[in-house]
């Protein structure tokens, strides 16, 4: 803590800390779109919503019935959760008698054959995104592609940057085309070398979210239909781990054995684009079975252990925006990371748009946390460690006196293990001046209002989330998927009875019509065949 200490008395020394106060935040939230009956939708991508191949703001991911909302960036939560209620209430306006599931574990789901995979149209992109989805299905099936969660998105402003990089407060620029170039090819090593000690600290740190944000105890029975599991009997239609957090991040969702043994490095951003390039070259035996083309048509985009970056499941990765037909490792090798993504946020079914603001306020704590403290790089046993930790929230968070390993990095080894509860007591007080330095300079004092409530649920299990869904099916005597059926039906009454102000509904029609429009010039503009499109992408991918 005294080097965190040390390094906030620089930045305000500096002036530096006022930037903090302009903080770069975006959501991606993923929802299933169900039937009347709570049944994965069958329905083709709502046109109304406009394109998901170049819509801005409403996609879908893995399935056509999984819609995902990506919010612009915004620096004032209040903006950016009213941006994300907008999409939404456009949504609902839009769903003809459908709804929005409202939790990160899906529930009716009559079969893989039932899950229909994103269509993009007939551009060489779009077909290239629906063979990665194929891919996907045949490699982990398509169950594990219904869950849902939460992307936060964040980084701090460039005026920060360019002052931490000349050594004062001043956000002014240097004169002289030479100079800039300097300072430009400077701010971007300086800015990826604290990013990527960001995401070092974080996956050490990544447990206590799990165990505060995590909102999937629970599961309904029809997602584990002839799957092995360890999950208790809760009722009649759902299984649950009596002291889980996150089912979500367990080993029933987004795990595989193949990436268990993916050894990406995040000690620097060349050190990651080499190990990730080297995933995405490397051939797997089980997957070269599959085939890639066959009778003609695409099964997988190649046979290796990842077909392209996306495929990598982590819970949090280095971003930055590619260009047209760039691979997202070369834009990071050339342009360095532009932010970070936080993937490890459960959907919140007590918060209409699936997160809060206090949510959003611990994560800019816990982030720069990870940015301002040390950062040693991050070896092997290390990793394990961490990856363990996560492992033992996930599955038992709330359960009394659990403990978690820890690691002396002095010998490289693990240490004594310390309860859950020591941990996450150290590190929200080490939280602290940071939660009273960010209420300063945003002249509130909500950031400690948010640190306390987390405080709270530390001191008190049945707070968090898990516990409360628990303890309202419990109450209602109600499934898994009645819970989650009553709730999604409030949420949508709640959109639907919310106004729209005329300038948001034209905004929205009109971006939906514009997102056609552009798809529709993609698929005209296209000159390579399929094969070639694939085959130059991959090529370019492959350089550095």
């Amino acid at each position: 803590m005294n080097t965190l200490h040390k390094t906030l008395e620089r930045l305000h020394a500096r002036g530096l800390d006022r930037h903090l106060a302009r903080i770069n935040r975006g959501i991606e939230k993923e929802s299933l779109r169900v039937d009347e009956n709570g049944i994965l939708a069958q329905t083709p991508h709502p046109r109304a919503l406009g394109a998901a191949l170049t819509h801005p703001s409403i996609t879908t991911d893995y399935s056509e019935a999984l819609l995902e909302f990506i919010t612009p960036t915004h620096t004032v939560i209040e903006a950016l959760l009213q941006e994300l209620f907008t999409i939404h209430h456009f949504t609902y306006q839009n769903l003809a008698g459908e709804k929005l599931w409202v939790n990160s574990m899906p529930c009716i789901v009559r079969g893989e054959e039932h899950i229909p995979i994103a269509k993009y149209g007939d551009s060489n992109i779009g077909r290239m995104k629906t063979v990665y989805r194929r891919g996907l299905r045949l490699r982990y099936g398509s169950l594990m592609q219904t869950i849902a969660g939460i992307h936060f998105n964040f980084s701090l402003p460039e005026e920060f940057w360019h002052a931490l990089n000349r050594g004062d407060g001043d956000g002014g620029n240097n004169d002289g085309d030479h100079d800039n170039n300097e300072n430009e090819t400077a701010v971007r090593d300086l800015k990826s070398v604290y990013y990527f000690a960001l995401i070092r600290n974080f996956h050490r740190h990544s447990w206590l979210v799990c165990y505060l944000f995590g909102a999937s105890p629970a599961v309904c029975k029809t997602f584990l239909q002839g799957r092995e599991h360890l999950l208790d009997d809760l009722d009649a239609h759902s299984f649950y781990a009596p002291f889980a957090t996150s089912l979500r991040l367990s080993h029933l969702g987004y795990n595989s054995d193949a990436q268990a043994g993916i050894d990406i490095n995040y000690n620097s951003v060349d050190d990651f684009a080499a190990s990730l390039r080297r995933a995405i070259q490397t051939p797997h035996a089980a997957y070269q079975k599959f085939g890639v083309k066959v009778d003609g048509a695409y099964r997988q985009l190649n046979p290796n252990l990842l077909q392209i970056e996306n495929e990598f499941y982590s819970v949090i990765r280095p971003k930055r925006v590619a260009e047209s037909g760039e691979s997202p490792t070369h834009a990071l090798q050339q342009r360095g990371v532009q932010y970070v993504e936080v993937r490890s946020i459960d959907l919140n079914p007590f918060a209409p748009v699936g997160i809060d603001a206090d949510c959003i306020r611990f994560l800019d704590l816990l982030l720069l946390y990870c940015l301002f403290s040390d950062s040693p790089d991050i070896g092997r046993e290390e990793w394990e460690c961490a990856a363990e930790n996560r492992r033992r929230v996930v599955m038992n968070g709330r359960r009394d006196a659990l403990e978690l390993c820890d690691y002396a990095r002095r010998s490289q080894t693990k240490t004594r293990a310390r309860t859950f509860t020591e941990r996450a007591r150290e590190l929200l007080g080490d939280l602290m001046p940071l939660a009273e330095l960010l209420d300063q300079v945003t002249e509130s004092s909500d950031y400690r209002a948010a640190l306390r409530a987390q405080i709270a649920k530390v001191e008190d299990a049945s707070l968090t989330p898990s516990a409360m869904i628990l303890r309202q099916m419990s109450e209602m005597n109600a499934s898994f998927f009645e819970f989650a059926m009553d709730t999604a039906e409030r949420h949508q009454a709640y959109f639907k009875q919310a106004n729209m102000t005329p300038a948001d509904a034209k905004k929205m029609r009109a971006e939906a019509k514009r997102s056609h429009q552009r798809q529709t010039q993609i698929e005209s503009n296209d000159r390579l065949s399929f094969d070639d499109f694939l085959n130059d992408y991959f090529q370019r991918q492959n350089t550095v």
